[in-house]
């Protein structure tokens, strides 16, 4: 019986001939990652060695990333305390791969990873944030662990207990039409799976269109498949995650690259017809409240958000300024925009990108996960409506339990802005 890409993924690092689902396994780390929340990582990894007299060092600095983004600039006292102890934590342990609050190293976690080349295809990675799931989208296994999970992972260098997950297997048939995106594909993918329909499982894409996609469309699959319940999302390595890693992230040493077996077994095949897909739209209060643009048009929208891990992509940014180019932000209507590094945003303004889209009316923000948490930018008032290409639209999202999130690709946002309501960007409102 032949192995899904994440059992053989697991196999290959826990040195096994074959895993079945369900087996118990314990795999080597080889990328650890947190950000402003290591401070409460580092509270539980000093307790391990509390009264032990053993020297507090950490299995292996290189296999640990920190990267500020959730609240920079620190916007309070006690943020700017927990930075500190960190920096003075990474200093400590000699961890290089920390990313401060900097116009040239900075930038949201799930897009410094594979953009800097730390993440690879077969590589466990774990992260200390639900939406580590991104980096499946270079064909790591790639999940969400807590704090005192994550010291255990500091101090010893595996994961414990891992459950060999059940796959659900996504193909993709046909080409995305004009105006419609990774983002309206992934949105449908949830609608149909509904928020616990994959639970503890792995979400694997395939298809025609997946094959077609940049590595930033994928990044967008991957980093929402945790909103399907998904412990991960993974595209299996190919040419595109090649060229990325090489062309990109200037990965030089050699690159692992293999796929699921042709006689995997799956729990569950779904199948999308891209071209038949259109503008998809999330509504309050949940992710998989899924509905197709066209039945929320009209919806009034005092807010548009466009950026954050999941859509602060150059080529988003590019769909943003080409829609806004000339135009101006409805009356009535603010427009955030935080492109999701510095190196991104250094390209999008190279590219005139952002002079289009703040030519426009919008709001430029430097990059961090602010406006889309609602704890630092761009909080909403009671009542206000938001439309952001964010990944999540809880009640409370945000900043406010008495608002209201919509999400949408960055097309929809751009398009809606302009307007001031819920917008096709396709036309024919």
């Amino acid at each position: 019986m032949g192995m899904t890409y994440i059992q053989k993924l697991l196999a290959r690092a826990c040195g096994e001939p074959a895993l079945a689902v369900g087996d118990v396994v314990e795999p080597p780390v080889d990328l650890a990652m947190s950000h402003e929340n290591g401070a409460l990582v580092i509270n539980q990894f000093n307790e391990i060695y509390q009264g032990t007299g053993r020297d507090s060092s950490v299995w292996d600095p290189d296999r640990i990333a920190i990267i500020f983004d959730h609240r920079v600039p620190a916007e309070s006292s006690k943020t700017a305390t927990n930075q500190k102890k960190i920096r003075e934590f990474v200093a400590k342990q000699g961890i290089g791969k920390f990313h401060d609050i900097r116009g040239d190293v900075g930038g949201i976690c799930h897009q410094i990873l594979p953009e800097n080349g730390y993440v690879r295809p077969g590589a466990v990675v774990v992260g200390t944030d639900s939406h580590t799931t991104t980096h499946g989208a270079l064909g790591a296994f790639a999940f969400g662990i807590g704090a005192t999970e994550m010291a255990s992972v500091w101090a010893l260098g595996h994961v414990l207990n891992v459950e060999v997950p059940a796959t659900i297997k996504v193909v993709v048939k046909g080409r995305l039409g004009p105006g419609v995106y990774a983002k309206d594909l992934i949105l449908a993918v949830i609608g149909k799976l509904t928020a616990e329909g994959a639970n503890y499982r792995v979400i694997e894409f395939h298809g025609e269109e997946i094959r077609n996609m940049p590595t930033s469309g994928r990044l967008v699959l991957c980093n929402m498949s945790v909103e399907a319940g998904a412990t991960a999302g993974v595209v299996p390595p190919d040419a595109e995650t090649e060229r990325y890693l090489r062309q990109e992230a200037g990965v030089t040493d050699d690159l692992d690259l293999f796929g699921p077996d042709a006689d995997a077994v799956y729990e569950r095949v779904i199948e999308i017809d891209a071209a038949a897909l259109g503008p998809q739209i999330a509504c309050p209060h949940t992710v998989d409240n899924v509905k197709p643009v066209a039945d929320v048009r009209g919806t009034k929208v005092q807010q548009v958000v466009i950026g954050s891990c999941t859509n602060g992509r150059l080529d988003d940014l590019e769909v943003a300024a080409r829609i806004l180019k000339g135009k101006h932000v409805a009356a009535g209507t603010r427009m955030l925009v935080f492109p999701a590094s510095w190196r991104i945003y250094s390209q999008a303004l190279e590219r005139g990108y952002l002079g289009d889209i703040i030519a426009a009316g919008a709001v430029v923000c430097n990059p961090g996960c602010g406006p889309c948490l609602g704890v630092h930018q761009g909080a909403l008032a009671d009542g206000e409506t938001a439309l952001a290409t964010t990944n999540r639209n809880f009640k409370g999202r945000m900043g406010n339990p008495s608002a209201e999130v919509y999400l949408c690709s960055p097309a929809v946002a751009a398009a809606s802005a302009l307007t001031g309501v819920i917008t096709d960007p396709r036309g024919g409102n």
